[in-house]
Order: C-alpha cells, then structure tokens, then sequence
C-alpha cells in the first residue's frame, strides 16, 4: 500500500462523512470535466487536495461573468469540499511538494494536454514503479490510444464528432445544434468517478493500483445509445426530431394555451390513459395509432393530433389531468424555475455552503444519496492557494522550507484569509 503521511505541525482535518472518508485524492484537473470526476469524490467524502498552476490558477476562475464577490461562480461550483494549494510544476520545489503529496495519495487525478504529465516526471509509469497501489486516472479529449491520441477536445468538439449535433434541433436538415449543457465533460466526470471507485474496489481485493481513463469523444458516445441502436441496426443516421423520440410516441413536449409542458404517453397503458386526460378517446381506435409501432410511422399525424388539443386549455389543466390518471408529464421549467421546484428543494439539490471570505454560497446538492453514510457539502472552494501553507505543514514541510518555497516562486499561498462574518 502507499508509504504512511509524514509527522506534520499540525494535525490533520476530522476525516470528512461519507462513504469515501479516508481516501485521499491528489487533483490535478482544470475547467469541467476533471473537477466534475473530483467533485463527485470531494463530496461522497474523500480528501480532495486541488493543486492549480502558477501564476493563473484553474481556468475557470477567469470565467466571468458572473462572479460572487471577488470570486469566479464557475469555480465555486465544481470545486466546493476541495482544500486548495498552488505549485509551480516547472520547478524543483513544486515538484518535490507534488511528490511528498502523490506518496501519501490513494488517487491522482489529472486532465494535462497528452503527453504534459510525462514531460514533468508524473506520467502513470513512472509513478507506478514507487507507488504501486496508486490509481491514477486521466481525462482527455479523445482517450491515450487511437488516431486522434495526440489531439486536445472540447465538449463542442466531442458533441459534434460523436453524432449528437447531427440530430440535435428541431428537424431533420436543419442547423446542426450543441446541448445546452456541456453533457460530454460532465459525463467524463461520472465515468471517471465510477472507473476511479471500480479500480478502488479491485486494489482494497488485491493491493493493486492501475491507470483508469476516460475522454470526452467517449462521454459524448455513451450518450447516443438508442441513435447508435438505430444507426447499427439500419445503417441508417438518426436526424433531429425536436424533443420527440426516436424509438417511442407520444414521448414529447407539447404546447398548452400558455405554456409547454412534456408528457410520456408511449407504452399502451400510458397511451390510452393519456387520451382519456385529452378527451380524446376516438384516437386510439384510428388505426394509424394503434400500436406503438403504428404511432411512430406516423409520428407528424400524430404530433399534429395532440398538439391540437393541447393547445386548447391551460397547462397547468393539463399537467392535472394527465397526473389525476398516473400518465408521466411535466412542465417545461426554466433554470430558475428548476431550481426552486419544491422537489429539488426537498432532495437538498440546491444547498448553501459557507465560504471563507463569501459566508453562505449556493450551489448544487449531491445526486446520490446513502443510508448510512450519507456525504455532503461541507466547504466552499478554496480562495486561489488558501491551504498551501496549511497543507505543506500537514505534510511534513517546515517553516524555513515553506518560506524557501515561496521565495523561490515554488508555491504560492494566500495571505491570512479574513473569515467573512
């Protein structure tokens, strides 16, 4: 297993709740989808140390606007429950720091251009031969083999080359259309967080790190499960269809008097319990709409159908008709709306956190929710190099090396961080 952490200064933090209280994970990421993967650890439980460069800090910092005081709303976001320390990776104390840091690590986290770790003398093989029980895991546009190995990726890029722009929007040979959502960095996220937690299952078995990764190319592909059932099947590429499905009907949003809301009428249960909320009962004797099958054939007849009695009361009526007989539907939220729905109230999706300088911040609640170990947002993120001096003492570093560091541009800490009141 790895080496134990050096006698520090100063003791260590309660270990935080959660079910991954313990575990100890070295990030290295920068903007979406790294920070998502440590996110999701940070707030399951897990010791997350953010280490962003010199001089500019994580991207994401200069995201603005909109800002939260002095601070970037886009950094708070993603790196709440994170300790935050800055290191300069071109020098020998910035490295030497890193080093002591990654020793005492279960997991290192990073998304550098190909081939950046290795130059710096971090690259998966060299750390496994001293920290064999290690997991390393790293993010990229398109993955560490294949053609496109060496190129970088963007979630615009990643939609685009996975198919999803191409039936995206709102009809077929119309624009090609981006998710509103960056769905292939945060999706990376997820899938290193799962691959990340799978490696940790097999080495608590076996004592064993090893190297997970994950891109974006095949975030984005993951998405199109049922466009790629259908482009394999047929040989034949799916095109947009609004917010219709390709495989089911009626699965779709609709336009009431005074709004849009969605309804999932597709199964025959849902379907004709769908027509009895419209009033509109003759519709499921029409042979153009018998059978799932049917309804998809004719999909426009049918959209054409609804949308006419949709649109002739209120959609609140509708929304309460359609729940009084137990058919899925929905109205069609705006951000703000969605956020302040009592659902996501009552699911602690939209939690405050304090921070240093800020006080209470708003942000995103955990999605996964356990019985027994339940994790939580604990901190806000860290001001640009809060915890260097805090975390070099944890680990070992007098004061004399702390001030060597920092005079030779090494790390940089914060100057004593007002707490806000």
């Amino acid at each position: 297993m790895n080496k134990p952490r050096p006698a520090a200064d100063t003791q260590p933090p309660t270990c935080p709740p959660g079910p991954l209280a313990g575990v100890k994970v070295i990030d290295l990421t920068h903007v979406m989808a790294g920070p998502t993967c440590t996110l999701m650890l940070a707030d399951m439980g897990a010791e997350v140390i953010k280490i962003e460069k010199w001089p500019s800090g994580d991207d994401t910092r200069h995201s603005v606007p909109p800002k939260i005081g002095d601070e970037a709303a886009s950094f708070l976001m993603m790196n709440r429950n994170k300790r935050g320390i800055v290191l300069d990776l071109k020098t020998d104390g910035g490295k030497e720091v890193l080093r002591r840091l990654i020793a005492d690590a279960d997991v290192v986290v990073e998304n550098f251009a190909p081939g950046a770790m290795e130059r710096l003398g971090f690259g998966y093989d060299a750390l496994h031969k001293d920290f064999p029980a290690l997991i390393y895991c790293s993010l990229s546009g398109f993955g560490r083999t294949g053609p496109y190995k060496h190129r970088r990726g963007f979630d615009l890029v990643a939609q685009a080359m996975s198919g999803i722009m191409s039936f995206t929007g709102e009809r077929p040979g119309g624009p090609p259309v981006k998710c509103g959502p960056p769905l292939s960095d945060i999706t990376a996220g997820l899938l290193a967080a799962m691959g990340i937690l799978a490696a940790y299952a097999h080495r608590l078995k076996t004592g064993e790190g090893q190297w997970v990764e994950t891109s974006l190319f095949e975030a984005a592909l993951v998405q199109t499960y049922w466009q790629s059932t259908i482009a394999l099947a047929t040989d034949t590429a799916p095109r947009a269809m609004g917010s219709a499905h390709p495989l089911n009907a009626p699965y779709q949003a609709f336009e009431a008097s005074d709004g849009w809301l969605v309804v999932g009428g597709a199964n025959k249960k849902n379907w004709l319990l769908m027509l009895e909320a419209l009033g509109a009962a003759e519709l499921a004797a029409d042979p153009r709409f018998v059978n799932g099958s049917d309804r998809m054939a004719h999909s426009k007849e049918l959209e054409a159908e609804l949308s006419r009695r949709f649109r002739t009361r209120t959609r609140d009526h509708w929304l309460a008709a359609l729940e009084e007989k137990g058919v899925p539907c929905g109205p069609v939220n705006d951000m703000l709306q969605a956020l302040s729905d009592p659902q996501t109230l009552a699911r602690e999706m939209v939690v405050e956190v304090a921070h240093s300088t800020l006080g209470p911040v708003k942000t995103i609640g955990l999605p996964v929710k356990f019985s027994e170990t339940p994790g939580k947002v604990r901190t806000g993120a860290p001001v640009y190099g809060e915890h260097t001096r805090e975390v070099l003492r944890e680990y070992g570093f007098d004061q004399s090396q702390i001030d060597t560091f920092e005079r030779e541009g090494a790390v940089f800490a914060a100057k004593a961080v007002p707490k806000s009141g």
